[in-house]
């Protein structure tokens, strides 16, 4: 075959680095963005947070109103810098100038020597091992029998439980504790009860029945605590699930008395050891704040969630007076400084103009709360703000909005919908409230169940079945109407 060379034209999308980074920016978080703005910081001179109102001109994002006064409108500051229009391409150096600032946010910034934050202090926290070697530390004990304490210690779960039998750990014990298995199973025995005898009550269990008869065992004698006892040694697992009918004929006691049982094993904790685990604190910061404002729920940017950017004036100066070869690359970055300062602008304008749209489809939420929350789709608000689902997706992604009822992600105000009688639609949220409505109002001794709630929701207008409602009722964490009846 015969190699020939051809020429060929066609059209395809290509993304430039500026798309692509845009669209990056687009769908991280708040805490995400911030850590790829501090990456930039560090490589790029040209680009540096504004530290103070004072000595900086910021800008305002698209779609927000100016905070400067009519007089500073009629004679701006000659060091001001005008947003560029939307249809406008970056904006060129002509344009910006050289060792002006360019801001993507406002807002008052925060004092770095500010100590007011308390967010960021801890508590110094006591773990479960600690509390009971400090314990164990006030007991007269041998050094031999005070080091098996201290093992079977370690060999604590998170809740407080000996998650393995004491004949496993005969195996791992030190050789110089010694090589009788009898006489150091007796010995790891007696340490667990030691410490079976420690803050907090119920530590040391092997299960579930064991903690809760620690928990039961040093109360003053009586009928209530007696028959609780019974229950939970021999009979949990028919209190588990609320077959109080065996339990009264099994103990041959009157309802009176079981009730009173049941409130006080509900009173016991079956973790002891879970309030000294280490909690994982993750904090929201919201994007977005609506507030209702003369009659209207509107949306504006949280500025505390806005980074701050601005070109470094040193090195723009330097770069302006020495146009050679060797600035080349300070020339690059300051283009790609400029990048970030506008893509970061245009994320925030996305991100209200969406949060906008959201906001006056679900008004009557934020008026009346989820039982008014109407079906939402990403097409709807695509059409409405002329974007494409994908970018409504990456907005709505792990962006919150915080309200009067409380902080939302945007993707809590999309949900499917089931029709109604009149010809309407109801959304899946709406449905949810009124489950959660019906279950918190019901009977507890003649629960609803799925089919009772279905027809309930029928005779209201919502045509919904029966294992429609089981997967509500279940993404609630509402048990099952056998394990919702009391006594």
């Amino acid at each position: 075959m015969k190699q020939t060379l051809q020429l060929k034209l066609s059209q395809h999308l290509a993304l430039t680095p500026q798309l692509q980074q845009s669209i990056r920016l687009l769908q991280l978080s708040t805490l995400e963005l911030n850590q790829e703005i501090e990456q930039f910081l560090q490589d790029n001179p040209l680009l540096e947070r504004e530290e103070s109102v004072e000595d900086i001109q910021m800008v305002p994002l698209a779609g927000e109103l100016p905070t400067t006064t009519p007089s500073q409108e009629a004679a701006p500051d000659a060091g001001a810098v005008n947003e560029p229009a939307a249809d406008q391409g970056p904006v060129g150096d002509d344009e910006l100038g050289w060792g002006v600032e360019l801001g993507s946010g406002s807002g008052t910034p925060r004092d770095e020597n500010d100590d007011s934050d308390f967010g960021d202090i801890q508590a110094a926290a006591t773990s479960l091992r600690d509390h009971l070697l400090g314990q164990l530390a006030l007991i007269p004990l041998s050094d031999r029998d005070r080091a098996m304490v201290a093992f079977v210690i370690e060999a604590l779960d998170d809740d407080g439980y000996l998650a393995q039998p004491l004949t496993d750990l005969i195996d791992v014990l030190p050789e110089e504790l010694g090589e009788d298995p009898e006489e150091l199973l007796e010995e790891l025995q007696i340490a667990l009860r030691h410490i079976q005898n420690f803050d907090p009550p119920g530590i040391g269990a092997l299960t579930p029945a064991e903690c809760l008869a620690l928990q039961l065992e040093p109360m003053d004698a009586c009928p209530v605590r007696d028959l609780a006892l019974g229950i939970v040694r021999n009979h949990l697992d028919l209190l588990a699930n609320r077959d109080f009918v065996r339990i009264k004929k099994a103990l041959g006691c009157d309802e009176d008395t079981l009730r009173q049982a049941h409130a006080l094993v509900r009173s016991l904790n079956p973790r002891p050891g879970a309030p000294f685990a280490a909690l994982d604190t993750r904090y929201v910061v919201p994007d977005v704040v609506v507030r209702k404002s003369r009659g209207r729920w509107v949306a504006s940017l949280n500025r505390e969630a806005m980074p701050r950017l601005r070109i470094n004036r040193l090195y723009a100066q330097i770069l302006q007076g020495n146009r050679n070869a060797s600035s080349a690359s300070l020339a690059g970055q300051l283009q790609e400084a400029k990048w970030l300062i506008k893509n970061v602008q245009q994320r925030f304008d996305t991100i209200l103009r969406v949060s906008q749209a959201i906001v006056d489809r679900q008004r009557q939420f934020f008026d009346h709360g989820e039982v008014a929350m109407r079906p939402l789709t990403l097409r709807e608000i695509a059409d409405t703000v002329e974007l494409h689902e994908s970018t409504i997706s990456r907005v709505t992604t792990q962006k919150y909005i915080a309200s009067p009822r409380g902080i939302y992600e945007l993707k809590y105000f999309f949900g499917s919908h089931v029709a109604t009688d009149s010809g309407g639609a109801a959304s899946s949220t709406a449905i949810r409230a009124l489950i959660k409505q019906l279950v918190s109002a019901e009977d507890g001794h003649k629960p609803l169940s799925d089919a009772r709630i279905a027809e309930v929701l029928g005779e209201q207008g919502i045509v919904v079945a029966r294992r429609t409602v089981a997967k509500y009722r279940e993404s609630l964490n509402i048990p099952p109407v056998n394990l919702r009846k009391t006594l």
